[in-house]
């Protein structure tokens, strides 16, 4: 089963989307971006992003595909919390080059990729998330124009509650 893809700028409420899944009894995974940095950020010389792009983005490729073929082997639909198309989307926001093997490796999840606009009003800045929230917007421009580039269909989640949100997601699912 190919895994389910939400993703979209910082501050979107894709993590608190995700907790709902898995209270629905989905299988999720979590943001490896975010545990990444964390990880690294305790480390003398740790690979971060703002410091090291291509480095980190190999740290989040190698555990991107182990989430994705974790979440293939399931017999019940699986949520990732950003996917490699998110790689791709911030190496063209820092100005490198997205290597070819990222482009092949971006595929495999399911067809349609679930978009979560960030929000003003629920925006927050933290040592893993230092972008403005105009830098979010951009972010998400670029990672909804990579996703369509490499093939995915965007669906943009509306705003609402969790639950709407949630159920929205799901009745797109059984539509196909």
């Amino acid at each position: 089963m190919q895994p389910i893809i939400i993703t979209g700028g910082p501050g979107a409420g894709k993590t608190t989307l995700l907790n709902a899944m898995g209270k629905k009894g989905y299988l999720v995974f979590p943001e490896v971006s975010r545990t990444l940095i964390q990880q690294q950020s305790l480390l003398a010389g740790g690979i971060l992003p703002w410091t090291d792009l291509p480095g980190f983005a190999e740290l989040c490729l190698t555990m991107m595909n182990e989430q994705r073929c974790q979440a293939g082997k399931g017999t019940i639909p699986a949520f990732v919390d950003r996917a490699i198309g998110d790689i791709c989307a911030y190496l063209t926001i820092g100005g490198e080059s997205v290597p070819e093997h990222y482009l092949e490796a971006a595929s495999g999840y399911h067809p349609t990729a679930f978009f979560c606009a960030p929000k003003r009003d629920i925006y927050v800045q933290d040592a893993e998330r230092p972008h403005s929230f105009t830098e979010a917007e951009q972010i998400h421009q670029q990672l909804v124009a990579t996703y369509q580039g490499l093939g995915y269909r965007v669906a943009e989640v509306p705003w609402g509650s969790v639950e709407e949100r949630a159920s929205w997601i799901l009745t797109r699912l059984k539509q196909g």
